[in-house]
Parts: C-alpha cells; structure tokens; sequence
C-alpha cells in the first residue's frame, strides 16, 4: 500500500513532484484529502492491516477518484493517507460509500486527522520521469494503445516536439497535448493526441491544453486531423492539402499552407 498511486489505474511514480505551470481554472475545483490514520495499539494496527487493502482498492475504484495513497510511516501506527477526487461530488460519494463498507464499520476507533482542500490541475511540460504515466492516462482516455504508442514512438524517435500536462498534487497526470513536426511549404507541426482522465474530461482541461499548446509555437501552421465541432473554436478550419489524412477532418490553424501542398506527419504516424 506504499509509493504514490496517481489515480486508481496510474502507475506508481518514483520522482519528486514537479512543480510551477499555469493553473487551469475550474467551475468545480478538484478535492485534496491529506492527513494520518493512528492507531491506538496493536490491535488496532492489526485491524488496520486487514481491512486496508480492500479498502484501498475500492476506493482507487470509484470512478471520481484521483489519487488514494496510503503508506504506514517509520510508527508502524501511523499511516499516511493523500487522496484526490474529481470534485466535491466524487469526494462525498467516496464518504458515503466508505461509511458502509467494512472498514468504515470497524475502524470507527481509529483516530483520523485529515486536511481537506480544494486544488486546481496545472499545465506545465512533461517530466522526463513520466513517460509511463502518460502512456496509462493515453490509454485511460482512449480506451486502447494506439494514442500511447504513437507518442512513446514520437518521443523515442525524437519527434515529440512539445509534450504538456496538466497535472495536480505534483504527480497526478490528469491531461496531455503533444506537437509534432511536420513537412510542409512552411513552418507546421501536427497536434495529436489530446487526451484527458475519464473522471475530469469535458471541465476545460482539454481546451486549456490545445491553447496551451498553440501559444507555445507561435509562427507555425498547426495542423490536426478530429471533430470540426470541437476545433473550430480555436480557429481551425478545414484545408485541402496533399495529405494520407485528406478529407473534412483534416484542419489547420496559422499561415496558410498553399492549397494543394503536401505534408508528411513524423514517422510515428505511419507505423501504427
């Protein structure tokens, strides 16, 4: 029950946590949860490290839960909990489901001392450290391993040449945007993928990303193939260019590339 979870499918993360970035603003801030469970004796500690596995698994479970880490101290007493919900919903549906479980029916007697806060993601570049957990939030969002794999070949081939996440307590990767380069008659990258936790996605956190991204690169077309419904609203518009990925989906934004042209996307493309 050691080390820092990151989310209930997040790997573990060995680094220290990363810090600055730009905060992304929420309607519904996310809720931070971070305290000690202490133990009265040794019966209590024994109670504690039976229930505790179950309970750590359903709660990293729940589909509004973020983080839940727990880890008993150099006081084999005490332990160290940090959890991370969604929102204040998320975070009272854990109490209420933890009320009726098991441990919460038996642990009653277990002191608890607890600091509840509400925290707001941050957009920063990627760790070097976090590949991993990229790759896992990639699959999350996606639901498969293409996305993943295409940006674990994009960064092995060099080719990543902007990687942000918005991240919250230091370690917890909520959202990801990457740029790559492209050939074209001009300065171009491709923006792919754009994926975002289950738990946090239509809050802003995506839209925060792209414009994260695209005010990283000023100067350059950015071309980027998905839903014109969603893209439109960052200025993207539908380009006839000489492309594998030709059609209505196919959009840029910035100097215009001449109508026709070719462009090649970065090899990691056309491996998957």
């Amino acid at each position: 029950m050691s080390g820092c979870a990151c989310g209930h499918h997040h790997p573990h993360h060995h680094h220290a946590p990363a810090t600055g970035g730009v905060e992304i603003t929420l309607s519904r801030p996310l809720v931070a949860l971070s305290g000690r469970l202490t133990c009265a004796d040794m019966a209590q500690m024994m109670l504690a490290l039976d229930l505790l596995p179950d309970h750590v698994k359903l709660s990293r479970a729940e589909p509004g839960n973020l983080r839940f880490d727990l880890a008993q101290t150099e006081d084999p007493l005490v332990w160290r909990l940090d959890e991370l919900f969604a929102d204040a919903e998320a975070f009272a549906a854990h109490q209420s489901r933890t009320a009726a479980s098991d441990w919460g029916q038996r642990s009653r007697d277990i002191t608890r001392d607890f600091e509840r806060t509400e925290t707001l993601p941050r957009i920063r570049p990627e760790h070097p450290l976090e590949a991993a957990a990229i790759s896992e939030l990639l699959r999350q969002s996606f639901g498969g391993g293409d996305e993943a794999r295409l940006v674990e070949m994009l960064r092995d081939q060099d080719d990543l040449t902007l990687s942000l996440v918005a991240e919250a307590a230091g370690c917890i990767i909520l959202g990801h945007v990457a740029l790559s380069p492209l050939q074209a008659e001009g300065p171009a990258l491709a923006l792919a993928p754009v994926a975002v936790h289950p738990a946090v996605q239509r809050r802003g956190i995506g839209d925060a990303l792209i414009r994260a991204a695209l005010a990283a690169v000023p100067g350059h077309t950015i071309v980027v193939m998905g839903d014109p419904a969603y893209y439109t609203r960052f200025g993207f518009q539908p380009v006839d260019l000489d492309s594998p990925y030709a059609g209505p989906y196919l959009m840029a934004l910035g100097p215009a590339l001449p109508k026709g042209s070719a462009i090649t996307h970065a090899r990691a493309f056309s491996a998957l």
